[in-house]
């Protein structure tokens, strides 16, 4: 079952430039860093409130998220929502005709398994769903 939200991600064309900013918006001393190699980005993340805020940049020309940019600018990219099973998730979402990113839960920032709705099927958002180890 869908919990929560987890996380609002957003696309950025460089990690230090925005997380400065951002840093400087919401007076964040502190930020979590990391790279998904499986997912060619790096992160920098902060928590507002009981939401996650997640500063993506693309480490690869080929990245999801260099394509994103590329097409659409920098913004929003999708919206977390927190599951107690993904792989469970995608199957019942499927069985009902949403259409899948992925089929399979893979890995994602903060340790957790993560899989993405197209956006054809969700209005145009693009939904992330998101488990933890």
């Amino acid at each position: 079952m869908l919990k929560s939200i987890n996380h609002i991600g957003i696309a950025v064309k460089d990690l230090d430039v925005s997380s400065a900013l951002f840093s400087k918006i919401f007076k964040v001393d502190n930020m979590h860093f990391e790279t998904v190699v499986e997912q060619k980005v790096k992160v920098a993340s902060f928590k507002i409130g009981d939401v996650l805020i997640e500063l993506t940049a693309p480490t690869d020309d080929s990245s999801p998220i260099a394509k994103f940019i590329e097409k659409k600018g920098e913004g929003i990219h999708h919206i977390a929502f927190e599951s107690d099973n993904v792989n469970e998730e995608l199957n019942e979402l499927s069985e009902q005709g949403i259409q899948l990113i992925n089929n399979q839960a893979q890995p994602g920032a903060h340790d957790m398994l993560i899989a993405f709705l197209h956006p054809k099927s969700t209005n145009g958002v693009l939904m992330e769903l998101c488990q933890n180890k």
